[in-house]
């Protein structure tokens, strides 16, 4: 809104269009960064910079860096800063499902990959996926 009231609209008409208070706009703007931002920030920093330099820290040893860089903060802070950034340690434990290598095969593949058929019904294929394979429980 700042650019706006630079090129000579109003502030007055600017709230007005886009359906704002005059009066939260102008609290902002006298202080647009609250203490508690400013401080997640500082600490984010100090974070961020310790896992550049240490990609293979998790959050503890992160915010024991932090600490040493002149941000302490919680554990839990730690891991939450982290955990939104996006920020694990490459020696992370693989999560389930998202693994690179393949399990076993379920069963031998009889056609060797080739599904093609000379005739009706002499190759059935079948995807188990959608059948339930542990029983239903259901509430008494």
């Amino acid at each position: 809104m700042s650019e706006l009231a630079a090129d000579g609209i109003p502030v007055v008409v600017t709230c007005r269009v886009l359906k704002l208070a005059r009066q939260p706009f102008y609290r902002w703007l006298a202080r647009p960064v609250t203490a508690a931002e400013l401080g997640e920030a500082y600490r984010a920093n100090a974070l961020f910079d310790a896992h550049r330099d240490d990609p293979e820290f998790g959050h503890r040893f992160l915010a024991d860096e932090a600490e040493t860089a002149g941000e302490p903060m919680a554990v839990r802070t730690a891991w939450r800063i982290c955990s939104v950034n996006r920020w694990w340690s490459v020696f992370g434990k693989p999560r389930r499902g998202k693994s690179k290598r393949p399990g076993p095969p379920v069963h031998d593949d009889l056609v060797l990959r080739d599904f093609t058929a000379d005739r009706p019904n002499t190759l059935w294929l079948s995807d188990i996926t959608e059948h339930r394979t542990a029983p239903m429980h259901h509430p008494s």
